[in-house]
Parts: C-alpha cells; structure tokens; sequence
C-alpha cells in the first residue's frame, strides 16, 4: 500500500484517493477483535478458579475435630518418606486429629471416613494412626484426578465418649 500525505486543510493520509477517515473503522474493528482475543480465561482454561476457604475444625462436645485434605506431593520428601507415603500430584492425603476443647492436648478415638466425588463414586481411604510425641492424628491416601473434588464425610469417637459425630466437608484437587 502506498501512503502519501496532502498538505490541505489539517493534513489527511489517503491511500489511493481514500480518505484516512474511511479506513479508521476497519482498523478499528480488527484491533478491538485482536485484543477481546487477549483477554481472561475462558472456559478451557487451565487456570483454576480460588476457592473461598472452608472451616477445617469443628468442635464435637468438649472436642475438637481437626481436618484438612491436600495432594502429597506438597510434602516434603522428609516428611512423606517418615511416614511411608508417595508424594505425588495424583494422590489426596487426608489429615483428621482429635484434640480436647480445652486446649490439654490431643486424644486417641476411632476414625472411620466415607469418601465420593461429585459424581458419587466412592473412593476408598484407610485411616492409620499416628502417634508424633503427644500429637496424635490420623492419615489416609487416595488417588485423585484433575479438577476432582472430594467429599469427605469423617465419623469420629473420641476414646471415652459414647456417641460417633460425622463431620464433613469437600475439596477440589488440580493434577496439572
């Protein structure tokens, strides 16, 4: 294209005997249809979403539930390797311990827990006990998939009370 500039009123740039002013409505269209394509994710997207932070306690009578779920590969290799688990992006780890609501330290009880995911498939978690000087908590692992969430429902007696208490709560997990 060849651009010549007149020196008349205002100085106007045609092409080929058209006036700039006629040509400023395309340009305009493809630059606004260049930059929309810039923009925020979409739909398929990898980029998740934050998510609003759920409770990870609750207090059951003179208890208090403690529960949090993450994939293993956040572990350190010292960590996961003291207590025999494989650290990767693919595997949840849920962490439940039973301290007394008085803050005197934590109690031993039983720690049974259910788990699906959004479509109701159930995925299979064994609780072990652990015992860390007067820490004691219970571990379990499953394996997860991308953009999987979880719903954990954990039902927990503490040693000396005669009623199980369910606590539940769900968490979405990113693979990728």
């Amino acid at each position: 294209m060849v651009y010549s500039e007149s020196m008349t009123k205002g100085t106007a740039i045609v092409q080929k005997g058209v006036p700039m002013m006629t040509l400023r409505l395309p340009i305009l269209l493809a630059m606004i249809f260049t930059l929309s394509a810039c923009g925020g994710p979409s739909g398929t997207s990898d980029v998740p979403e934050a998510q609003p932070a759920g409770a990870t306690n609750q207090v059951i009578g003179d208890h208090v539930v403690h529960f949090s779920a993450q994939s293993t590969d956040q572990l350190s290799a010292e960590i996961a390797g003291a207590y025999d688990i494989v650290r990767s992006k693919n595997r949840a780890m849920l962490n439940v311990s039973i301290v007394k609501a008085d803050g005197s330290g934590g109690v031993a009880g039983d720690v049974t827990v259910k788990t699906t995911n959004l479509t109701g498939q159930s995925k299979t978690v064994t609780m072990r006990k652990v015992e860390d000087g007067n820490a004691i908590y219970y571990i379990g692992v499953t394996p997860v998939a991308n953009q999987e969430t979880l719903i954990f429902e954990i039902t927990v007696q503490p040693d000396g009370t005669t009623t199980p208490h369910v606590v539940k709560f769900q968490r979405k997990f990113y693979t990728s």
